[in-house]
């Protein structure tokens, strides 16, 4: 006696698992010109580093003599990988079978997949192409136990806490729609790509008969319907560029919560000196100026990788380097809206603080401030809600900020650029207040600028007035601002300034009181 027989079967199993939903179903997947979940996971690992959990998982149907005549795989794939020699945990719906709504391995994998990220302290990353659950899953005969035991931890507590202890990054691969999409905004990074992915609470024939509203997929949740919801956060043109921006967003994290973002080495001085700051900002306060570019001329070259630029599009956030460290950034762009704190401004702006507060990743924030938007759509959008959390996240935030004034603080809202601590540095275009002096003039002196015979002069003349009153230099003399510094400095201050947090970054390791969350 051997248990040979047992064992040839055990590697049919696995045999079988590979062919997912057979040749018609792959063929039928790259007609829609979309990869697989395998070739997915081929693409995005380092070579033959994929080491698969539950490899043999699925349903065999067999004969009268114990031989397997059918084999239906668990539809999703889950393991080990390694992503530029890092070890993460991957895994994503098999949409040549069923479509990718789960079957009964399939969503026992997928359901691991988080416990398994928090095991082993690594990242995760989900490529997600499925429709969640099924009104057929529900039919049958005879007696079944129903819901979960009382004795169960909540279904989707280890969602929530792998956020709180590592990165977890998801792609939107094809349609996303139910369990699915709820596990993609469950993610610090996500991410879609044009015309193969939509991304649904419910797809358009349920939407239909639920709301009487016909929708295709692309007008109900397609990249031009999120990328300005805010659902995800960078949309690309290609799986491949799918894949390219995981790798880059990991590149910034460290791969959980009781490590630091690796060091890299910076060929670039720290001491660079960029001549077009000095004159980036315009005298006329009236006229706009690119923000992104003076994110790029101060941090290591190259290293700028923003995220969500098409939504809540007054304030931009991203990752990047200073001297080889990783920095989380926050800006303003007064290209829109002056820069002014909108409620998905606001919103954006509170997620990179948490997401930087999880991974204990210090700040550089460039502010440019007008206050909270104004107007109608303000109003009706809660804006100063909004508003208010970002500014309780910004005085509760643990890492170590550093903003740089490069513009103008108006009113509440400048409170969100500041926490404890602070390194606060000024450049000489520079000026605050409670309010933008060309709209407060015109509320706080519209008496005496009615009563004057020419009233353009009169306001311009108490413009003037206030606007050198506004100089940063009484701030500096004061001791307001650790220093005023000329534009071209920022680099090596910033830099220097990293050198100093150095060892209160080591020492915050661990969990943070407030972790992210979606």
């Amino acid at each position: 006696m051997s248990w040979h027989q047992e064992t040839d079967e055990i590697r049919l199993r696995r045999k079988l698992s590979k062919q997912q939903g057979g040749e018609e179903g792959i063929a039928l997947q790259h007609a829609k010109g979309r990869l697989t979940i395998r070739e997915r996971i081929t693409e995005l690992a380092d070579t033959d580093s994929f080491e698969e959990h539950g490899e043999g998982a699925g349903f065999a149907e067999k004969d009268a003599e114990g031989n397997i005549v059918s084999f239906s795989p668990a539809n999703y794939v889950v393991g080990f990988a390694q992503v530029d020699n890092r070890r993460i945990v991957l895994g994503g719906e098999d949409f040549t079978l069923k479509g990718g709504s789960p079957n009964g391995a399939g969503l026992r994998k997928s359901v691991y997949a988080e416990e398994l990220a928090l095991h082993f302290k690594v990242p995760l990353v989900r490529l997600l192409e499925g429709g969640g659950g099924s009104v057929a899953g529900s039919s049958g005969s005879g007696p079944k136990t129903v819901g979960s035991p009382v004795y169960a931890d909540p279904r989707f507590r280890v969602i929530a806490a792998a956020m709180t202890e590592v990165p977890v990054v998801s792609a939107a691969m094809g349609p996303v729609a139910g369990f699915p999409a709820g596990r993609l905004v469950a993610s610090h990074f996500s991410v879609m790509v044009k015309g193969i992915s939509q991304v649904m609470v419910a797809g358009p024939a349920l939407v239909e008969r639920a709301l009487g509203v016909k929708l295709s997929k692309e007008e109900l949740g397609g990249w031009r319907v999120h990328a300005r919801s805010g659902l995800v956060d960078n949309v690309v043109d290609s799986e491949a560029e799918a894949f390219a921006e995981i790798k880059k967003f990991l590149s910034y994290m460290p791969g959980n919560i009781w490590q630091r973002p690796a060091r890299q080495t910076s060929e670039d001085d720290p001491e660079r000196r960029e001549e077009e700051l000095v004159d980036i900002v315009p005298k006329d306060p009236r006229k706009a100026f690119n923000m992104s570019k003076v994110i790029r001329l101060i941090m290591d070259k190259d290293s700028w990788f923003e995220i969500a630029p098409l939504y809540g599009r007054g304030q931009i956030i991203g990752l990047a380097r200073l001297n080889g460290n990783v920095v989380g950034v926050i800006a303003n762009d007064c290209k829109h809206f002056a820069g002014a704190m909108t409620a998905q401004g606001s919103q954006k702006a509170k997620r990179m603080m948490e997401l930087c507060d999880t991974f204990h990743i210090p700040i550089v924030n460039f502010m440019d401030e007008p206050g909270f938007m104004i107007g109608p759509e303000s109003e009706a959008s809660a804006a100063i809600r909004y508003g208010m959390s970002a500014v309780a996240a910004a005085v509760q935030s643990t890492v170590p900020w550093a903003t740089v004034a490069v513009h103008k603080s108006f009113g509440v809202a400048s409170a969100a650029h500041f926490a404890p601590n602070t390194y606060k540095l000024a450049w000489p275009s520079y000026e605050m207040g409670a309010l933008p002096v060309q709209g407060g003039v015109a509320v706080a002196y519209h008496r005496e600028i009615a009563a004057a015979a020419d009233p353009d002069k009169k306001r311009h003349e108490l413009e003037q007035k206030l606007i050198e009153a506004r100089s940063p230099f009484p701030m500096m003399e004061s001791f307001a601002v650790h220093e005023l510094i000329d534009p071209r400095e920022t680099r090596s201050k910033l830099c220097r300034w990293m050198e100093w947090v150095d060892p209160l970054l080591e020492a915050s390791k661990g969990p943070v009181k407030w972790g992210m969350r979606p």
